[in-house]
């Protein structure tokens, strides 16, 4: 395995994303991205079940056929409000993401059959059985982390690392992620991502680049992701995060 390398991931896939992911994958595809990893939801936000797309699921056999890697990424990608949470609950279920922290506090048994019921899903639509699961948001609690443990996941991700799920090990690694949500969170961002790679990262053996489709529709930060990609690319393979663990484990 290289000792640089760069994961590409694109989250939130699901059918009413479709249209601006196929963008995204055209323009990687473009600076010279062939392969990335599709984060996708079985039943985005109640409205969008892969199991009820046809048309989803040979666009998703397509892309795998293609060399993308297919990843759980939660279920429904939402999580309800509940009465008398704390200030830390509201920040990060609310603030932080909105309302979309689905695993974030999920208990043991409800994270087995939530987990089994989208890798069900998407094994059905993708035909192939995913090796990833990545929480939505990353708030994943450690009864949801232990559940997928269980269930043979070999990876998730955090924020700030890739985890072996059945190994054991733990790369650290903080994802480049941009919020387009409001105009102080793109500029944020704007800032942040390069100075995030300048002090931390340009050393690490992974680069993470993590994608979302409304990314896309907003020039400045679609210039500086592409921007920030090509860099990459200088040095660092690009991978999957499926070819990133197992080329890790071997």
């Amino acid at each position: 395995m290289t000792n640089r390398s760069v994961v590409v991931s694109i989250h939130d896939v699901s059918p009413l994303t479709r249209e601006p992911v196929d963008a995204i994958l055209r323009d990687l595809a473009a600076i010279g991205v062939p392969r990335v990893s599709l984060l996708v939801v079985p039943d985005h936000h109640h409205r969008a079940s892969i199991a009820d797309d046809p048309a989803f699921s040979t666009w998703l056999r397509r892309m795998i056929a293609a060399g993308h890697e297919p990843v759980l990424h939660g279920y429904y990608h939402q999580r309800e409000r509940r009465t008398r949470e704390s200030a830390s609950t509201r920040f990060f279920t609310r603030l932080y993401t909105a309302d979309e922290g689905e695993f974030f506090d999920i208990g043991h048994a409800a994270a087995i059959a939530t987990l089994t019921r989208g890798r069900d899903a998407l094994a059905q639509c993708a035909g192939i059985v995913p090796s990833g699961f990545i929480a939505p948001a990353w708030l994943l609690s450690t009864e949801a982390e232990s559940a997928a443990r269980e269930l043979g996941f070999a990876y998730t991700t955090r924020l700030k690392s890739v985890v072996f799920l059945q190994a054991s090990r733990v790369v650290e690694s903080q994802s480049l992620c941009w919020s387009v949500r409001s105009a102080w969170r793109r500029a944020a961002s704007l800032v942040w991502n390069p100075l995030l790679i300048l002090r931390r990262l340009q050393a690490n053996p992974l680069l993470r680049i993590s994608i979302h489709p409304p990314d896309i529709t907003h020039a400045t930060i679609w210039r500086q992701i592409r921007c920030l990609t090509t860099r990459a690319i200088k040095d660092r393979t690009p991978l999957t995060y499926l070819d990133f663990v197992t080329g890790w484990k071997s």
